[in-house]
């Protein structure tokens, strides 16, 4: 695939992934836009392939941790929060045992 097409994918891949993390979140959603249209604007001048293969992996990146670690939250109250894990997000919780299993 061409350069050109890796940096439109990465490009479209962060405001897709904006869109499912920041759902709902109208404040958030604009200055993520704001920020990752900024950050492609700023460096579509360059020419060196090096530098554009390091800005198409730290994009990746960065999509990578927003899909994975970024959540929701709100608040409802004075000191109270509301947790929005997206479906993704959620894993299932096995306990921490101390001891080793015995063998039967």
């Amino acid at each position: 695939m061409g350069t050109r097409l890796k940096v439109l994918g990465v490009f479209k891949s962060l405001h897709r992934t904006r869109q499912a993390v920041f759902k709902d979140d109208e404040r958030a959603l604009a200055a993520a836009r704001l920020k990752i249209n900024e950050e492609f604007k700023k460096n579509k001048n360059e020419t060196s392939p090096e530098n554009i293969q390091k800005m198409i992996k730290m994009g990746s990146d960065v999509e990578v941790v927003l899909r994975e670690t970024v959540l929701q939250v709100e608040h409802i109250g004075e000191n109270t929060l509301l947790l929005k894990p997206r479906e993704g997000l959620l894993l299932e919780n096995v306990p921490y045992c101390d001891e080793p299993r015995k063998k039967s």
